[in-house]
């Protein structure tokens, strides 16, 4: 295994035997004997773990689970019994750029290897601040798309550009995991955020194989590194639910991302034994995830987290109108809708739709007073500018629903949803520049993964749904969509009332899904390419493109890794500490 590593970035190493129940057994010594892990630079000698760190030898853990050797055993239902042996070494650092071997021996004489890297990064501070834009699940593709949709062309030539056009710097990021070469939204956003490529489902750690979600090797994040050394304030804000994925990458530490609960209490608290980062603004939905069962919701230990969030000095916000009056000297919480938040189609077109949202207070009501994207991370960037004083802020923000609509097939959402990520950039220059913070701030506009999208024509939608044969229907000269798709019918028409459910299952708890009868009924009846239980599309192992405009910006050229967006950034904060700072 190879790891990278930010000099001073805390993370944690677990060391796992297994023993397969029809594998050999161990022998001679006593199991919490049998663990040897040495760690060394290389041209120096290899010292015990315990001795090159300073700690005591941590207790031996055991436990055992069962999983499928491949998929002729799943459709047999025969699964291996593995008992394992652990240790765990918590919170520890590498200092010294350069090349290390981790050896772990056991089971008298197997031997694992693991190179990791500490990389040589400079600590001058270059930015004061950064803001990260992700476009979830973004594509090339996909803005070639928005732009034919939002900018007039004559004779083939666009008469105006997109704000991502006119960035000086566009780089492609790779976006593999350890366990799959595509990725999902949590461990995609932890490689951004750490530097460290991780597992489906993970956020911020390695993934091992106890049942316990929380006792993962932990790593520390880019928000966690940036204000444990600098002081800096940190802010999230997204158009989906808050404790979703790509938001949660900031602070969390969980090998699976569904433990909402939790990851909300982490924003408020941080994590027992790691960093605690004090967030000064987070903005989204999810409204569920605060308020106790008693109002439907499900939340850690079911307490009512706008009450804690109050009680430690946190502005509740929930709505637009309130968070536009809000102020800017006080750390704020803004939910404005249970679940994701409204497509900016249905806030700003089809505004019967938001009957669909419910209010974030739990009473059931629509939220019809729902602000966009610009307008939270406006507001979020003035409140960081106000609060942070000379030690800058992090922001991260998320257009999630480009990635939830093409999840369902609805490319018109989608879009939409990019074309106001890319407003929201052109706002946000034009903010910080005329708050004279446009040239101490780097602006990254990225994704953490992509979809198979493409267009290959248009269609003239009226001709399609007058004709009655399928195969007549296919006189048109383009269309758009994807490749990893359900069944489902396709007529390249705006759904008017609301997201799109291209299929459903006719039997139900079948888990047999077939295209939607009540979804496009005038188009062309498609077969899909995914296993029929899914009833949606899956994302796919495309290069995002990666565009930088500030400091550093020249680092972000050409293509590379998915973990060399936040070397870049540490680099840009001067975060590549070589010795310990004076709080270790």
């Amino acid at each position: 295994m190879k790891a990278d590593f930010l000099a001073g970035q805390y993370f944690d190493i677990r060391l796992e035997v297994h023993q397969p129940r029809n594998g050999s057994e161990f022998i001679g010594l006593p199991l919490d004997e049998q663990f040897t892990f040495t760690l060394g630079k290389k041209g120096e000698e290899a010292k015990l773990v315990t001795e090159f760190f300073n700690l005591e030898e941590p207790n031996l853990e055991k436990w055992n689970f069962t999983w499928y050797e491949d998929l002729f055993a799943r459709d047999a239902a025969r699964k291996t019994l593995v008992n394992v042996a652990s240790k765990a070494y918590r919170r520890i650092a590498l200092y010294e750029p350069g090349e290390y071997t981790a050896t772990l021996n056991y089971n008298n004489g197997s031997k694992t290897e693991a190179t990791w890297l500490v990389r040589d990064l400079a600590e001058e501070r270059k930015a004061k601040n950064i803001v990260l834009f992700i476009g979830d699940g973004m594509t090339t593709n996909m803005i070639t798309a928005a732009r034919l949709i939002g900018h007039k062309q004559v004779n083939g030539k666009y008469q105006s550009l997109m704000a991502m056009d006119k960035f000086p710097v566009v780089g492609h990021q790779m976006t593999h995991s350890i366990d799959s070469f595509i990725t999902d939204s949590a461990n995609s956003a932890a490689a951004l955020n750490t530097g460290h490529k991780s597992t489906v489902n993970c956020l911020n750690v390695y993934a091992d194989s106890s049942k316990d979600p929380f006792d993962d090797p932990k790593v520390e994040s880019i928000a966690e590194i940036f204000h444990r050394l600098t002081g800096g304030h940190v802010g999230i804000v997204s158009t989906a639910y808050i404790a979703d994925a790509t938001p949660a990458a900031l602070v969390s530490h969980t090998r699976l991302r569904s433990q909402y609960g939790a990851i909300v209490d982490t924003y408020l608290n941080g994590v027992n034994n790691w960093t605690h980062v004090p967030i000064d603004v987070i903005f989204g939905g999810g409204a569920e995830q605060f308020y106790p069962s008693e109002l439907g919701g499900v939340t850690y230990q079911d307490k009512n987290y706008y009450d804690e969030f109050a009680a430690q000095d946190y502005q509740i916000i929930q709505n637009r109108t309130a968070l536009l009056s809000a102020s800017n000297e006080e750390k704020a919480l803004g939910i404005f809708t249970t679940s994701n938040m409204a497509k900016w189609l249905d806030r700003n077109v089809y505004r019967d739709n938001l009957n669909q949202s419910l209010s974030p207070t739990g009473d059931e009501t629509p939220a019809l007073d729902q602000p966009g994207l610009k307008e939270m991370t406006l507001k979020a960037i003035d409140i960081l500018e106000t609060r942070s004083g000379d030690k800058g802020w992090f922001l991260m923000s998320e257009a999630a629903s480009i990635d939830k609509m093409m999840h369902v097939l609805d490319y018109d959402r989608a879009l939409g949803e990019l074309l106001e990520l890319d407003d929201t950039v052109k706002a946000t220059i034009d903010h910080l520049n005329s708050t004279n913070c446009l040239k101490e701030t780097l602006i990254l506009v990225t994704a953490d993964h992509g979809h198979g999208f493409d267009v290959m024509g248009s269609v003239d939608t009226h001709y399609l749904a007058a004709q009655n044969v399928d195969r007549k229907k296919r006189k048109f000269s383009l269309f758009q969509g994807l490749m990893a798709d359900p069944d489902r019918r396709e007529n390249w028409s705006v759904r008017k009332s609301g997201p799109r459910e291209p299929a459903v299952e006719i039997e139900e708890d079948s888990d047999d899904n077939y295209a939607n009868p009540e979804d496009g009924e005038d188009g062309i009846l498609l077969n899909g390419t995914l296993p029929v239980e899914n009833d949606q599309g899956v994302h796919s192992l495309t290069d995002v493109p990666v565009y930088a405009m500030g400091p550093c910006q020249e680092l972000f050229q050409g293509t590379y890794n998915s973990i060399d967006i936040f070397y870049n950034m540490a680099t840009c904060f001067g975060l590549g500490r070589g010795k310990p700072s004076t709080e270790e």
